[in-house]
């Protein structure tokens, strides 16, 4: 496996360039901020597909999705199940959407051109060896409950890594992963048996972004925040949108390594 991502499938990159537009919405999304769309094998050998919400600025910086705090609580999911490359991790929008608005966004999800651009997508990035489907939160679920054509394998809805209520994230991420270790291949390099989730999520339930989910020539830190969860004041993520500017500015924080 490359050390880097080279990027999708020509199939799968022109259809990313079709992407229906977002304009009539934009006060909805982070929209001036463009969109992101995927991260992990879209070659149609992914034995897992999981769809979150939205992709934040931490992603945007990436170009890759869910690469921050979120994204890495999901990599520690996907590393308790053994993978560390069969899966892909695509979202119900393109682009980021405001939290306190995102009730408003629901109905975009059931439009006509929305729906089958995201519904083409999820076909051409899913094959054969396709083994489970995981919906990281409501947005995610309803975009799931929407593909009428989704493969016969089995479906797990689960909340969404930022969950606001810990005790049922964590419980319900802790059955998931007891059954999906049942259905769900391993990567020959993995560790299915790392410890399940406890009472709480801890630090030790995270994992970094692997180098080959990400592009050429981004820093070796990105995609691991475990530096700034333990810094003080603690910040989960190295990319922030700062209250002066929320809609068109990014602050992108380094780790010391001096």
């Amino acid at each position: 496996m490359a050390d880097f991502d080279a990027g999708p499938p020509a199939t799968v990159a022109r259809h990313f360039a079709r992407v229906p537009s977002y304009a009539d919405f934009r006060e909805l999304f982070w929209y001036d901020w463009g969109p992101v769309f995927y991260r992990g094998r879209l070659n149609r050998t992914a034995r897992l597909l999981a769809i979150a919400s939205d992709p934040g600025p931490t992603e945007r910086v990436a170009g890759r999705t869910l690469v921050g705090d979120a994204g890495q609580r999901v990599q520690g999911f996907l590393a308790k199940l053994g993978l560390t490359r069969s899966y892909a991790l695509v979202n119900a929008y393109a682009y980021a959407l405001i939290p306190t608005r995102a009730q408003k966004a629901v109905p975009l999800l059931s439009r006509p051109d929305q729906l089958d651009w995201r519904n083409t997508l999820l076909e051409l990035i899913t094959g054969p060896q396709l083994q489970a489907i995981v919906a990281f939160g409501f947005q995610a679920r309803t975009a799931l409950h929407l593909w009428d054509a989704k493969p016969a394998v089995p479906v797990f809805e689960v909340p969404h890594p930022t969950s606001r209520s810990p005790k049922v994230l964590v419980d319900s991420w802790r059955q998931a992963i007891t059954e999906l270790r049942a259905i769900v291949t391993p990567d020959p390099d993995g560790d299915p048996t790392l410890p399940n989730y406890g009472p709480k999520f801890l630090e030790s339930d995270y994992a970094p972004i692997p180098r080959g989910d990400l592009p050429f020539g981004v820093p070796p830190w990105l995609g691991d925040d475990a530096w700034g969860r333990q810094d003080k004041p603690r910040h989960n993520n190295s990319v922030e949108r700062p209250s002066t500017d929320l809609l068109n500015t990014l602050v992108w924080r380094a780790p010391k390594l001096g």
